[in-house]
């Protein structure tokens, strides 16, 4: 379907735009999307289309919240505050129960928990709630042993690295990097939307599958019980219904770190261009050594929930397996609708793809056209 896109990209950068209007002519539906690129700092894509969204536009992002939480981790590691070699009950005691005791801060990041859900699930309350999620799961008997193998923790692993944070600083991880990522460089990135910026929210939009993606998609399902089904939330009595959770107030007001944040492509593409640039006059974020310590695989093998493999750096996800025009240590995080916001420092690229429309899901966290459009970003970049 043939959609009008705005924005402005620099020079070199016009076949970016090229790209972005390619696919959305292939979309039957609007996934209302944008797409912002920083190079060294500067920012050269500022792209968006569909109906009512704009360059301001604001919407439920997901997991690309892990990404700022795990960034508000990488800066306490590097500011020596964090060790990730203790033990994650050495800062939160509670969490010791059922076997757990001996589990890293590292293996935490990394995915290894083993306590990927709660016995009966969660409320949808609950899951917009850190605390909440933090309590339920301090005394959750792991699915495996921890440390021995990996499975995405989908709904819970920022509360859990919240919770470690909370116990050392006093603050949340909302807290910090309110203070130290998005204020000072006024990211439209949030962790807990402020009322006063609801009007430029737009509503996170369905899926419409074909009658062959509904197919797949039911032939997917998992039970409720098993490590997927429980990763998931589907072992709740109600499973949460992810489109109305999206838009519920209390959910943005809240910000959860794994899957509450909200803002706009400028806004994630804007804090991996802090975490690796100078930008707006600031040194970046972290150190080369913080980037190394944190990007890279970490994780071979199968994850245990998604089925994905080679997933994980620490709180981020290793992107360079799946996307091989990137550096091996770039670093990011997708969202389930298919969005997705990383830096690559190798190119200096910091990118991200906002969409509000559910993709049918590819398997791989973020919907396929990213592809594309980040290979197009990549290769503008190399010739500037």
């Amino acid at each position: 379907m043939a959609q009008d896109v705005h924005g402005t990209v620099a020079e070199g950068f016009e076949g970016v735009r090229e790209v972005f209007a390619a696919f959305l002519a292939e979309e039957t539906y609007a996934p209302g999307a944008q797409l912002a690129a920083y190079v060294h700092g500067r920012r050269v894509v500022d792209l968006w289309a569909g109906e009512g969204v704009e360059g301001s536009s604001l919407t439920t992002l997901f997991s690309i919240s892990k990404g700022a939480a795990h960034l508000v981790v990488a800066l306490l590691v590097q500011d020596g505050v964090l060790d990730l070699d203790r033990t994650v009950a050495s800062y939160w005691p509670e969490f010791a129960a059922e076997g757990k005791d001996r589990l890293t801060l590292r293996e935490l990041l990394e995915h290894k928990a083993g306590v990927v859900g709660v016995d009966g699930g969660f409320t949808a309350g609950e899951l917009a709630d850190d605390r909440l999620i933090a309590a339920r799961v301090a005394g959750q008997k792991p699915l495996w042993e921890p440390g021995t193998a990996y499975g995405y923790h989908g709904w819970v692993v920022g509360a859990l690295t919240g919770e470690v944070v909370r116990r050392v600083t006093g603050r949340s991880i909302q807290e910090l990097y309110e203070e130290r990522v998005r204020a000072p460089h006024g990211l439209d990135f949030h962790l807990g939307l402020p009322e006063e910026l609801e009007p430029r929210w737009r509503e996170v939009q369905p899926l419409v599958p074909t009658p062959e993606q509904a197919e797949a998609l039911a032939a997917r399902a998992a039970e409720p019980d098993s490590i997927r089904g429980v990763a998931f939330n589907q072992n709740a009595p109600e499973p949460v219904d992810m489109v109305a959770f999206a838009n519920t107030r209390s959910v943005r007001a809240l910000g959860a770190t794994s899957s509450g944040g909200v803002g706009n492509a400028r806004g994630v593409a804007g804090m991996y261009a802090a975490t690796i640039s100078t930008l707006d006059g600031r040194p970046p974020l972290l150190t080369p050594d913080t980037v190394a310590a944190f990007s890279g695989l970490r994780t071979p093998g199968t994850d245990l929930v998604t089925g994905q493999t080679d997933h994980f750096g620490l709180g981020f996800e290793y992107l360079a397996g799946r996307y091989p025009f990137l550096g091996p240590d770039a670093f990011g995080h997708s969202g389930a609708t298919g969005s997705l916001g990383f830096a690559d420092p190798a190119s200096g690229v910091a990118y991200a793809y906002t969409r509000r429309r559910f993709a049918f899901p590819s398997g791989e966290g973020a919907s396929p056209e990213n592809g594309r459009l980040a290979h197009s970003v990549l290769r503008a970049a190399a010739t500037v």
